[in-house]
């Protein structure tokens, strides 16, 4: 699943407003399914996760990236923006796949993508510890039970060194238990943020709704907390 390509795009050089400007090209989910929790990650939201991981950690460039839970490839857009050596997306959804490829090919990138569940350990045909970096907007699990938990434990299985998600913060606490006692790796809140989530659904009652979410990094290298 490593290429070893190089592109030369923007790397470690790119501003955040020009990541930002250049991910709200990415288009979103058209019909989008409730039961898989299908949300847009926000060019905003998503300029932020990546821009952190790369400007404060080196998780980026040159990295094999993969991003989990993709969707419309968001996440995997960004990581080819900012130089990744390699950037793999999965999601269950075809319609979502197809439409990651769409802005794959738009946006002139080399992202690969895969369908697979990644709640399941065999639905992904990927060997463990094959990417350097995972990213994720994962489901909050109001309608899965688990599946945050889920995410966070296949990013694990895949990844040599970190993973970073979004979680609502009220779970901080959870979470933070469960990487560091249970799972053996080091947690830390890289930013608390607001994601907007627009009235997408027939159960939704407001124009608009604020989340509070945590961007998390789980780093299976204790010494690694900064990038030097």
């Amino acid at each position: 699943w490593q290429r070893g390509r190089r592109r030369g795009r923007g790397g470690a050089a790119m501003k955040l407003k020009q990541l930002e400007s250049a991910l709200s090209a990415v288009q979103p989910f058209r019909e989008p399914k409730i039961e898989l929790e299908q949300y847009p990650t926000s060019a905003h939201l998503a300029a932020r996760l990546l821009y952190a991981a790369e400007a404060s950690f080196g998780d980026i460039e040159d990295r094999a990236v993969l991003d989990l839970g993709c969707g419309t490839g968001m996440l995997a857009m960004g990581a080819e923006m900012l130089g990744s050596a390699y950037t793999l997306g999965a999601d269950i959804d075809p319609d979502a796949l197809a439409i990651a490829r769409e802005n794959n090919d738009d946006l002139e990138a080399c992202a690969d993508f895969i369908r697979g569940n990644v709640l399941c350990e065999e639905g992904l045909p990927l060997p463990p510890a094959s990417f350097d970096t995972v990213l994720m907007n994962p489901p909050f699990g109001t309608r899965s039970k688990g599946a945050d938990v889920g995410f966070l434990e296949a990013g694990l299985r895949f990844s040599r060194n970190a993973v970073y998600s979004l979680h609502k913060s009220s779970t901080r606490e959870f979470l933070q238990r469960k990487a560091t006692r249970e799972w053996g790796v080091t947690f830390q809140v890289v930013a608390e943020m607001k994601f907007d989530i627009p009235k997408m659904y027939k159960f939704h009652k407001k124009k608009t709704a604020d989340v509070y979410v945590d961007l998390i990094r789980l780093c299976k290298n204790p010494d690694d907390s900064a990038h030097a």
